[in-house]
């Protein structure tokens, strides 16, 4: 079974029982703080997904970081059958899953914006404004830092792309001046 079906089927499991103990928000945070860990330590998913690790250490490795993260019962259990079931590696599609259902069900959209430097909050505020009107869902701002663009604003909100970089404008003027051979 795809990585991708088994987090689905997790994530809307957990979004059903976010909703009917009305901790959604609660367990979307602790999920994804657990996956931004796992994510950033290779040390951590080696540990946890080596067959060389005894299954007792594997189970003691996620409570320790249930308790240091102060995750409740819910993630916790959920950590261990993740665990008992071998399929931990699972735990940051399940997060996204799990944050795009919430999103879904509460008509709000993610836009990641990039800037080429930090923006200010007002900005960043105005930039909402325009993408709410421009959608008509509610728009949560997620910011990213890229020098690399050089100057303008790249956003994207799900598989729509609005790039209006400094990069790509010259990398479109060069297209057009220089003609591939």
């Amino acid at each position: 079974m795809s990585i991708s079906l088994v987090a689905r089927r997790y994530a809307a499991a957990l979004r059903e029982i976010g909703e009917e103990l009305r901790q959604l928000d609660t367990l979307n945070t602790e999920i994804s703080n657990v996956a931004e860990l796992y994510e950033g330590s290779a040390e951590l998913r080696i540990a946890l997904e080596s067959p060389l690790v005894d299954h007792a250490s594997k189970r003691a490795i996620v409570a320790t970081l249930a308790k240091r993260l102060a995750v409740g019962q819910i993630a916790q259990n959920t950590l261990a059958l993740l665990v008992d079931r071998r399929r931990i590696k699972t735990l940051p599609a399940i997060a996204k899953f799990l944050r795009e259902m919430t999103d879904k069900k509460r008509g709000v959209l993610r836009a990641e914006v990039t800037t080429a430097v930090p923006c200010s909050d007002d900005y960043y505020e105005r930039l909402k404004v325009q993408l709410e009107k421009m959608t008509g869902k509610t728009v949560v701002v997620e910011r990213q830092v890229d020098p690399q663009i050089i100057s303008g604003v790249v956003t994207r909100i799900g598989d729509r792309v609005f790039d209006g970089s400094v990069r790509t404008r010259l990398q479109t003027m060069r297209d057009m001046l220089m003609p591939s051979a």
